[in-house]
């Protein structure tokens, strides 16, 4: 099942891709029916969804909106931590997004004066619907209600400016997420053996399959909860691989106008237009 959201008459509404079509299922969203234990294969064929409007006019929206957390992987791929200068971490190098960084489309290039532009990082959303602490890792997967596509658009200025990388990578509408959510019933555990792609005006730039992962979705979830408690609708970003434009030379960026497709053999592509950010 491939869940999306979407603006319709003003207001954000949820729906299942059935092709060319999105069947409506109301304004209730994820986020509300995982958090009160839903269940969404049910709430898919009730009696009140049917309504079904063509995709090509639907202004889509990120699966989730206001996920309770969006905790963030680097260095997963070993190939991106030679090309980033670093010496691979044997635990998972952990950061968080905040909600508002969240957009579908467009993604947006800052308006600061001091950064050259905004690079790519293309990557799988794991989206959970069961919560948990101290998840075995043998049952982890029974956590994950689905996975989605995320362009973790990174201002690499911002990023380095100190130890911490949070504030490069929390630019308002610099994190692609979605369009579909697709359920993990449709994929293969942990969604491994999967071509990714990311591709810039039409030129690969990254790809990788998803057994390149140094820490799995299964280990991912399993060593976060360790010390997190996770909760239904938390999005985990499970890393990108090596292509990055910040290691390129010459360095290579998103402008205005340019076109970033993120593709995910089986979930789908996440395509955005790059737009500057409008002046006050």
């Amino acid at each position: 099942m491939r869940f999306v959201s979407f603006e319709q008459d003003g207001k954000a509404r949820l729906g299942v891709r059935e092709g060319e079509h999105v069947r409506i299922l109301g304004d209730e969203t994820l986020e509300s029916l995982l958090e009160r234990g839903a269940d969404l294969a049910a709430y898919a064929k009730s009696p009140s969804a049917g309504e079904k409007v063509s995709a090509q006019q639907l202004k889509f929206l990120p699966p989730l909106q206001r996920p309770p957390k969006i905790i963030c992987v680097g260095l997963n791929f070993a190939d991106h931590t030679t090309e980033s200068n670093y010496a691979q971490p044997d635990y998972p190098t952990l950061f968080f997004r905040v909600h508002t960084s969240l957009i579908e489309q467009p993604m947006i290039r800052p308006r600061v004066t001091d950064s050259e532009g905004l690079d790519f990082e293309g990557e799988i959303a794991v989206v959970l619907g069961k919560g948990g602490r101290h998840i075995a890792k043998e049952n982890a997967l029974s956590h994950v209600l689905g996975y989605s596509l995320f362009n973790d658009g990174s201002v690499r200025e911002y990023q380095f400016k100190t130890p911490q990388w949070t504030v490069g990578k929390n630019f308002d509408g610099t994190g692609a997420f979605g369009p579909d959510l697709v359920t993990a019933d449709e994929l293969p555990p942990g969604a491994k053996g999967l071509l990714l792609e990311t591709r810039l005006n039409g030129e690969v730039v990254q790809s990788a399959n998803t057994d390149s992962m140094v820490f799995d979705v299964a280990t991912l979830i399993s060593v976060i909860s360790e010390a997190i408690t996770l909760e239904p609708g938390d999005v985990i970003v499970s890393g990108t691989p090596s292509g990055i434009g910040w290691a390129r030379n010459p360095k290579v960026f998103m402008r205005a106008g340019d076109v970033c497709e993120v593709t995910v053999e089986k979930i789908g592509t996440l395509r955005n237009v790059i737009a500057d950010e409008a002046a006050n």
